[in-house]
Parts: structure tokens; C-alpha cells; sequence
């Protein structure tokens, strides 16, 4: 049952959550090339992996277990994860103050919760070493659970990753990587190695 759009129920598959999102999580990591230090930008919405519209079914269980499995993951490879707020939230996202640190990222004052931020990002503040909010990065690589609308976050230039897994539960996924751009014109000579 849902009140005031907050989920009190069980949801049963939790395991199955989590090894979807790490599947998705190493296609995009082989994809992406990713190195240490890099950020990966993840936007979900537990309403819609649930099955429900966006913002109508804040599950604080689902939040929780793929924010684990995506930070278990990120940690492992040293790389930082940032975890995109809701619009309530105007999108701003948490980080570990070391990311904050490394890339002078802006910091803003908000702590999310269900209802304004969502569950991922609220799972993410109270679950990081030394969390903080900032309001825009600028990731090397990214997963959108949900249609949430990350690809402010994403550097440019966004490329769309295709993945074997198209959702989460049943939440749709979009996976992006970024390349750098190119500059110059026809007399201009390139670094193939960058562009994959």
C-alpha cells in the first residue's frame, strides 16, 4: 500500500534487483572504459522499478538495496558513483566528500529524503563515508533507471550504450558513456583511441 506515495510494502525480489543492476553495471564498465577516479552518474526511480509512475511509490527497500549494489561495485573499482536527486531536488546529487574534493564540485545544502530527493538518493546520503550534495557534475558514464533524466550530468560528448538488459524490475534503462569531443576540421588529425 501506498500513502502519500511512499511504499510500506515487501517487495519480494530483492536479490533479483540487485543482479540485474550489476549486470548492467559491468556491461556499461566494459563499455565505458572506466578508470579510477571516473563517475558514474545513476538516476532511479524505486517507483517505476516497482511498477509504478515515477514519483508515486517511493520504495525506501529498493532505493537501498540497488544504491548498495551500484556503490559495492563502484568502490571496488575505485570509482566514484553519483547518485542523481529527484526534481524536487532540482536534480542535485550526492557524493562522497572525496569526490566533491577531487573535482571542486559546488556544494549545496539539502539533505533528500523520500518524498524530495527520492529513495535511491536518500539511501545513498545515509549510507556514503562522508556524504554531501552538489548540484552538477560532469560523469563519465551513466545509468538512467526509470526515466529520470540525467544526461545534464553526463560530459560531453553523451554516447549511447545498448545493453543486453533493458530494465530494472520494470523500470526502463538507458546507459550513456562519454568521449571526448572532437575539434578542429579537415586538416585535423585525431587520437582513434579516443574515440571509442
Amino acid at each position: 500500500m501506498s500513502v502519500y506515495g511512499i511504499s510500506h510494502e515487501r517487495y519480494e525480489h530483492m536479490e533479483e534487483l540487485a543482479g540485474q543492476l550489476e549486470e548492467l553495471l559491468q556491461e556499461l564498465f566494459s563499455a565505458a572504459h572506466l578508470e579510477q577516479g571516473d563517475i558514474l552518474v545513476i538516476g532511479c526511480s524505486s517507483s517505476e522499478v516497482a511498477g509504478s509512475r515515477i514519483g508515486t511509490y517511493s520504495s525506501e527497500e529498493i532505493g537501498e538495496c540497488l544504491f548498495g549494489t551500484a556503490y559495492a561495485f563502484c568502490e571496488k573499482r575505485g570509482i566514484y558513483l553519483a547518485c542523481q536527486c529527484c526534481e524536487h531536488l532540482n536534480r542535485s546529487l550526492i557524493v562522497d566528500k572525496a569526490c566533491m574534493k577531487e573535482y571542486r564540485l559546488t556544494r549545496v545544502n539539502v539533505v533528500p529524503q523520500l518524498k524530495a530527493g527520492g529513495a535511491f538518493a536518500t539511501a545513498a546520503y545515509r549510507s556514503m563515508k562522508e556524504p554531501v550534495a552538489v548540484e552538477q557534475i560532469e560523469a563519465q558514464a551513466g545509468i538512467d533507471i526509470g526515466d529520470t533524466l540525467i544526461g545534464m550530468h553526463l560530459a560531453a560528448v553523451a554516447v549511447p550504450v545498448r545493453t543486453g538488459r533493458r530494465a530494472v524490475g520494470q523500470a526502463h534503462v538507458v546507459c550513456a558513456r562519454t568521449r571526448a569531443k572532437y575539434v578542429g576540421g579537415s586538416r585535423a588529425a585525431y587520437d582513434d583511441s579516443l574515440a571509442d
